[in-house]
C-alpha cells in the first residue's frame, strides 16, 4: 500500500520528544530559542498582512530579501540574489538540494551523531547515506581518516554542520581546510547546514562560504531570530546550484511565505541587536547548565562552543534511554543521544534554550535520576 520510500523512515525522536511536551512540563529536549521573534518583526507581519502581501511571491523570494541576504555575507564572497534562494525552512532546502543533487544510489556522507533529517532527505532523493562519526574526545569534529576511508566512486557530497546539532561543537580552519582539500581531490559538493552560525561563544564563526567552488550553505531565520515557527530559510550557492535546486522548490511549495519574507527583512535591517541578546542569555545559561552536570557523577559533559545543546557522555552501566524515560516521567523532557545516530548512544541531549530557573529545576531533578541508576 505505501511507497518503499516511506516505509524507509521513521518518525524522528526529537519529534516523538515534542508529542511529549503537553502540560507542566521543564522542557530541555526542543532545539528552538525560548524567545518570541523581535517585536519590530512581528509588528512587520501585521503591517505586511495590511498591506497586500498575502498573494503568491516570486518562487525563489522576494528580489530585495534575496539582494539583503547576499549582502549580509559578502564579506565572504560576491555574492548576489542570483545565489540565494529563499526556501521553507532550512529543513525544506536540505530536502530539495538532495533531490535536485542525487541519483538513484549515489552517496552522500553525514554526521553521526547529526540533526535527524539528513539520512531521510537523502533516502528520500533515491541516495544512500554513509555516516562518519563525530566523537566527544574530538571536540565533535571529524577525522581525515574518517572521512577518506568512507569515500568511494559514488561519493556525490558531504553534510558537514557546524555550530553542531546535537553536540554544541563549532568546526576550526585547519578542520574546514582538511575537508575541502577531501572535496577537492574527490569532486564532492559541500552542503554546509550553517543554521546556528550566529551563536558561538569563545569565537566568530567559521564558515565554508566563499571557501570552495562547491559550497552549498544552509541558513535561516529560526534561530537568529527565534522565528522558528515562521518556516523560512535560505540557501547561498553557485547560481546553477539555485537555478537546478530552484525547479525542485518550486514543485514542493511554490513560493516562500509573503508576510514573513516581509518581516524577515525588516528583521535583517533593524533586528541584530536581538541575535546578540539571545546569544548573551546562552553564554549564561551553557556556564549554568555545564556547572551542574559537571557535578553528577557518572555524567561527563562538554563544554558547547555554539547552538544552545549539551550533549554529555553518561558513563554509567545503564540504557541513557532509560534514564531519559526516567527523567521525561518526573517531568523534564530531554532526548537520548541515540535518536542523533548510533554514535550518540552513550549521550544524551539537552537543549539550555529555557530559563535559569528551569535549568536548575530541571538538572536536579535529572540528577535525582542518575543516582537512581548509579
Amino acid at each position: 500500500m505505501f511507497s518503499d520510500r516511506v516505509l524507509s523512515i521513521e518518525l524522528s525522536g526529537i519529534r516523538k520528544i515534542f508529542d511529549m511536551a503537553q502540560g507542566n512540563v521543564i522542557n530541555l529536549g526542543l532545539g528552538e530559542p525560548d524567545f518570541q521573534p523581535p517585536p519590530e518583526a512581528m509588528e512587520a507581519i501585521h503591517e505586511a498582512v495590511k498591506e497586500g502581501y498575502n498573494k503568491y511571491g516570486p518562487s525563489k523570494g522576494f528580489p530585495e530579501l534575496r539582494e539583503a541576504i547576499a549582502q549580509k555575507f559578502s564579506e565572504y564572497g560576491n555574492f548576489s540574489a542570483n545565489n540565494v534562494l529563499v526556501t521553507t525552512g532550512a529543513t525544506e532546502g536540505m530536502l530539495t538540494t538532495m533531490l535536485a543533487l542525487l541519483n538513484p544510489g549515489e552517496e552522500v556522507l553525514y554526521p553521526n551523531p547529526g540533526f535527524v533529517t539528513y539520512r531521510p532527505h537523502i533516502l528520500i532523493a533515491g541516495g544512500r547515506p554513509v555516516d562518519y562519526p563525530l566523537m566527544q574526545e574530538n571536540e565533535f569534529m571529524p577525522t581525515q581518516e574518517e572521512l577518506q576511508k568512507r569515500i568511494t566512486p559514488r561519493t556525490k557530497a558531504i553534510i558537514v554542520n557546524y555550530p553542531n546539532n546535537p553536540t554544541g561543537g563549532v568546526i576550526d580552519a585547519s578542520h574546514i581546510k582538511m575537508i575541502i582539500d577531501l572535496a577537492e581531490d574527490n569532486d564532492l559538493i559541500i552542503i554546509s547546514d550553517e543554521v546556528y552560525f550566529h551563536l558561538t561563544y569563545d569565537s566568530p564563526p567559521q564558515t565554508f562560504l566563499g571557501k570552495y567552488d562547491k559550497v552549498i550553505f544552509v541558513n535561516s531565520f529560526s534561530k537568529e531570530f527565534a522565528m522558528t515557527g515562521w518556516r523560512l530559510g535560505y540557501l547561498i550557492a553557485p547560481s546553477e546550484f539555485i537555478e537546478q535546486i530552484g525547479k525542485m522548490h518550486y514543485y514542493t511549495v511554490a513560493c516562500p511565505q509573503s508576510p514573513i519574507e516581509y518581516a524577515a527583512m525588516v528583521a535583517l535591517q533593524k533586528s541584530r541587536y536581538y541575535t546578540d541578546m539571545m546569544c548573551e542569555r546562552f553564554r549564561a545559561r551553557r556556564k549554568l547548565i555545564y556547572e551542574l552536570l559537571k557535578k553528577i557523577d557518572g555524567v561527563n559533559p562538554n563544554m558547547p562552543k555554539g547552538a544552545f545543546y549539551m550533549f554529555p557522555r553518561i558513563e554509567l552501566n545503564a540504557d541513557p534511554r532509560d534514564i531519559v524515560m526516567e527523567t521525561v516521567k518526573r517531568g523534564v523532557l530531554c532526548t537520548p543521544g541515540e535518536a542523533f545516530g548510533s554514535a550518540g548512544k552513550r549521550h544524551i541531549r539537552f537543549s539550555y534554550a529555557a530559563s535559569e530557573e528551569n535549568i536548575k529545576k530541571g538538572m536536579e531533578i535529572f540528577a535525582e535520576v542518575i543516582e537512581k541508576f548509579r
